[in-house]
């Protein structure tokens, strides 16, 4: 039995505790995505949990989907993150940069050469996006040849590379949520006929190559993926197969013997259980209405061995300590969660115990 307060170990990155921050896009980047001015002092204010899992960067062009998101190819990228990597070491805690590419989620406007989506098909998500003016609808996406499969995994790889020199102690491929990953594994977004459609083996090759080859560029103890076995987000059905398709895909993942696996879950606890099961590293954990006395539950049951954290710790810098002592958390400010001010508003200023005392 473990608790939250001990120690744990995620591939070849020690952590201080078992609460990791789980990844929370922000829209606060530069034009020409590096992260903002803001971003070093935003993460090392919460550099109390164990590991902190990055907002989505996307790989490349292609991989964004939404304004002002940051991301990890090109040298002004580098520059930028290693400036929080090194704030969030210097507070204590270890980072790893989340690699996100939106595929179909995404619009031309949001998007730094005005370029169609790409996704497994050229089937529209049905939902609207944010961008410079306003919400419009997400357009049909293009459809990806098998060539570009390869190029989209050579990115990621390319962007795992940079992430490392950027700093970071490792990466998360982002494989949930409803992006490019998860859009491969739903058979109401991949139509193709060829390896990469049909069964459940050939919608979770890309996945699998993804993270071969993230893997063979950084080791396999610094590289994390994020699932969402059951998520809808982005208009995904992933059917009747979809436990199935999960539990296939856990299991080879495993060969790979990445650092992690963390789970965003939905409540099917008997497919959580199984990938407990088949999971030989670390688990982490993210139940997104989890109340704040559960915390520490499931690493105390040992059904996972980080549990993640979101809004909580989006709003409450000082998180674990307030956590230790039982203190209120602070309320999130839901109108200031993506953009904002230049001042930082709704981003660094939320205040800590200590901060609140002494502003009496």
């Amino acid at each position: 039995m473990s608790d939250i307060w001990t120690p744990a170990k995620v591939g070849n990155i020690e952590t201080k505790n078992r609460l990791a921050m789980a990844p929370m896009t922000r829209s606060r980047a530069q034009a020409d995505g590096t992260p903002g001015p803001l971003a070093a002092k935003y993460y090392a204010q919460r550099a109390g949990v164990g590991l902190i899992i990055s907002e989505g960067a996307q790989p490349s062009e292609d991989g964004q989907g939404y304004l002002a998101t940051p991301g990890i190819y090109t040298d002004a990228h580098v520059q930028g993150w290693r400036g929080v990597t090194s704030a969030v070491h210097a507070a204590g805690s270890r980072i790893v940069i989340q690699l996100m590419h939106a595929g179909r989620t995404s619009h031309p406007d949001n998007t730094p050469h005005h370029r169609q989506a790409v996704a497994p098909s050229a089937v529209a998500p049905g939902a609207p996006i944010f961008t410079a003016t306003g919400m419009q609808p997400i357009p049909e996406p293009r459809a990806l040849t098998v060539e570009e499969i390869e190029q989209t995994v050579n990115d990621f790889r390319k962007a795992a590379r940079r992430a490392i020199e950027a700093g970071a102690d490792g990466v998360e491929i982002h494989g949930a949520s409803g992006y490019l990953i998860q859009q491969f594994f739903a058979p109401n977004a991949n139509l193709r006929t060829d390896a990469y459609g049909g069964g459940i083996e050939n919608r979770a090759r890309f996945a699998i190559e993804v993270a071969r080859a993230v893997a063979e560029e950084i080791g396999a103890e610094r590289t994390g993926i994020r699932l969402s076995p059951g998520a809808t987000l982005g208009g995904l059905d992933e059917g009747a197969e979809g436990p199935d398709l999960y539990r296939y895909l856990v299991r080879e993942l495993n060969k790979l013997g990445l650092a992690f696996v963390h789970i965003m879950h939905f409540g099917n606890e008997a497919l959580l259980a199984d990938i407990r099961r088949l999971w030989d590293q670390a688990l982490i954990l993210n139940r997104p209405d989890r109340a704040l006395e559960n915390v520490g539950s499931d690493v105390k049951s040992g059904l996972a061995d980080l549990e993640a954290y979101g809004q909580f710790v989006l709003s409450t810098p000082d998180f674990v300590e307030r956590l230790k002592i039982g203190a209120a958390m602070n309320v999130p400010d839901r109108g200031s969660f993506y953009g904002g001010s230049p001042d930082g508003a709704g981003y660094i200023d939320y205040p800590t115990l200590s901060e609140m005392a002494g502003a009496k």
